[in-house]
């Protein structure tokens, strides 16, 4: 697949020629897939939970021999020591996501760091008591927010700014952005946002939203739950105060694994910061001579709390030596022609059966295209798990389909665009 124009086709031998170009090819043979009649079935669930590395069980395993074997001296001896176990994953983190290592940690789960980045990064004030977020952010940051706002002392109601779409759209207009931040600027404390909407898909700039807050005095953080190991990131460039992510979705971590955070350099070594701390996080030079005063870590590092589950970690590592391999930026070629020869497909369905509610600008969207359906959704997922083709469904009439590059190909679009055509001609 060279160049970056296709003249796509609807035919099951440009699928598969394009998969026999395709050079991301060969990593699709890294992963175990749900088996489906004996045959490998189509994975579009990869935002919900990735698929299992072939390499994850040896990796678990040797730890779980090294414990056997070597006991607690397995934190300093073996292939792989535990005690810094998460530092063989530092520089393969901080690739991913644009970042010097010095601003990368794999520790804990999403939800937790989010709230350590809170506790670090909103510091509201009478003045500027707010946190503008989207109006449709995954529940699980709209609890977490709330429950700091109130936290603090303010109120939810008045002091949450909610971004929403303009009536009868589906999707924020960059523009809007901009105009609330120029707006309300000097009333917000933080700036949230999810870099990716785990509903429509549709992708935020990071870079011009932390610049536009910036200038009005706000902190920024960012969500890539969906973001991580989907879009090519900047994150040290783009700028943001801080950002977290999950691993189990795109990056194939394994289910309820460690998430990871960011925080920008210019961060790094400022010890008056607010944050909860923890022994992991103290200077681990002086960590053993166990004092009572914490001196935290440079960087990211100096927001870790605890020893990091190695079990965990050692199937991370599976998944993020492909990443690392295989780039992200030809795995982002790769998946703007998978959702666009996608897109094309759907557009071929009848008149009013499917509408994209995902923007179509490539820039705005990721791997994943939520559709939108007008005839039975939940019948027509029912026919896409007994065609082997796993989805996901949000109520009351969205489907979720996400072709992540590195084990998704063109032959499972095509397939996938098979079974929506015949449940549209029923």
């Amino acid at each position: 697949m060279s160049g970056d124009v296709v003249r796509f086709e609807a035919s099951e031998e440009f699928a598969r020629r394009m998969d026999a170009e395709d050079a991301l090819r060969p990593y699709r043979e890294e992963f175990l897939f749900p088996d489906h009649g004996g045959e490998p079935a189509i994975y579009f669930v990869g935002n919900s939970l990735g698929l299992q590395p072939r390499k994850a069980k040896a990796y678990v395993l040797e730890a779980l021999e090294d414990w056997e074997k070597l006991g607690v001296e397995g934190h300093f001896r073996g292939a792989h020591p535990w005690m810094p176990y998460h530092e063989f994953l530092t520089e393969q983190t901080a690739r991913l996501v644009g970042a010097h290592p010095l601003e990368v940690v794999v520790m804990n789960t999403l939800s937790v760091n989010l709230h350590l980045m809170l506790v670090s990064f909103y510091r509201p004030t009478p003045e500027r008591p707010k946190i503008l977020m989207e109006a449709g952010a995954f529940p699980s940051d709209q609890y977490a927010v709330a429950s700091q706002v109130r936290f603090h002392g303010f109120d939810p109601e008045r002091d949450i700014l909610r971004l929403a779409p303009r009536p009868g759209e589906e999707t924020l207009r960059p523009e809007d952005i901009l105009e609330t931040l120029e707006r309300h600027g000097r009333e917000i404390a933080l700036v949230l946002l999810g870099n990716v909407n785990y509903l429509t898909g549709q992708a935020f700039d990071m870079a011009a939203i932390s610049r536009a807050a910036h200038k009005q005095g706000c902190r920024v953080g960012f969500d890539l739950a969906h973001g991580a190991g989907n879009l090519q990131l900047s994150l040290h460039d783009d700028g943001p105060d801080f950002a977290v992510w999950c691993s189990y979705k795109y990056l194939n971590g394994g289910p309820g694994t460690l998430g990871g955070v960011f925080v920008h350099e210019r961060h790094a070594r400022d010890k008056a910061l607010p944050r909860f701390a923890g022994w992991w996080g103290h200077d681990k030079q002086t960590r053993f001579q166990m004092g009572p005063d914490f001196d935290p870590m440079p960087g990211a590092e100096g927001w870790m709390l605890s020893n990091p589950p190695i079990l965990q970690l050692a199937a991370l590592r599976a998944s993020m030596e492909l990443f690392d391999r295989a780039t992200m930026p030809a795995l982002r070629r790769k998946s703007e022609r998978l959702t666009g020869y996608l897109e094309f497909l759907l557009d071929r369905l009848p008149p009013g059966f499917v509408r994209v509610i995902t923007p179509r600008d490539s820039k705005q969207r990721g791997a994943q295209l939520s559709l939108r359906f007008s005839k039975e959704p939940r019948r027509l997922l029912e026919k896409l798990n007994a065609a082997g083709i796993h989805c996901d469904f949000r109520s009351p009439d969205v489907i979720r389909a996400a072709p992540a590059p590195l084990y998704t190909s063109f032959h499972d679009v095509y397939r996938f665009a098979g079974v929506l055509e015949r449940h549209a001609r029923d």
